[in-house]
């Protein structure tokens, strides 16, 4: 089986890796966005960009892909470890935030399955901890503009729960395959720095799945299921 990677903004390309996948030889092509809960602003738009490129190749492989894989159990039990072994290193804070990047509410009403997914996700991931209620709470970050986005706001939560007396409050996102800006800057140090303003303690911020294990194996069992199913 050949594998590529592909990024819409950044090196390698989706073209480039198209190309290599056709002098591979490949006649089936299955299309993993790295998006565990679809949107249409990510996973749709991924998969346009795909079909452009495979028109622009003038390439027709038969084509398989992935829509989500935000309910996967071996996605959930790959998110469940990596926040018990980050406990086992660091303790365990006394509010767990699962924060997911927004989008406009109107786009939601407008029939997005994004926000369920979302709470599925945050709700399994809970489960598995064996959380209760009171311990942890699903938020949603990086809004920006006037609209209504998905609420409640991460940076809002994060100071009701400095109000409220919390003073150690975890925060994983599951929604990020891989860390960035948004993880690493906008958690990990502007809303860390906004929560101790407000009278906070430490926002301790659990990494991505990056490249552990526990995602490849994540992955894997989405591809071979797709595979056994699909394309």
């Amino acid at each position: 089986m050949a594998v590529a990677l592909g990024m819409r903004y950044g090196s390698p390309s989706i073209g480039s890796a198209l190309a290599a996948l056709r002098q591979a030889g490949v006649s089936r092509l299955l299309v993993l966005p790295l998006y565990p809960q679809y949107a249409v602003a990510t996973t749709a738009s991924s998969l346009r960009a795909v079909s452009r490129e495979l028109k622009r190749m003038a390439w027709s492989p038969q084509l398989g892909t992935v829509h989500d894989y935000h309910d996967q159990p071996a996605y959930i039990s790959a998110l469940a470890e990596s926040v018990r072994g980050f406990w086992r290193k660091r303790g365990q804070g006394q509010r767990l935030l699962i924060s997911f990047h927004g989008i406009p509410q109107r786009v939601v009403e407008a029939g997005d399955p994004y926000a369920r997914q979302c709470h599925f996700t945050a709700a399994a991931l809970a489960r598995q901890l064996g959380l209760r209620d009171d311990q942890w709470q699903i938020c949603f970050q990086s809004r920006f503009g006037r609209a209504q986005w998905l609420q409640p706001y991460t940076e809002q939560v994060l100071k009701d729960c400095a109000t409220a007396g919390i003073r150690d409050v975890d925060v994983v996102c599951p929604g990020f395959a891989a860390d960035c800006l948004e993880t690493l800057e906008e958690i990990a140090l502007r809303y860390a720095e906004g929560f101790r303003a407000a009278g906070g303690g430490a926002l301790r911020y659990i990494p991505a799945l990056n490249d552990s294990d526990g995602n490849v194996r994540a992955l894997a069992d989405v591809v071979a299921t797709q595979l056994r199913e699909g394309v």
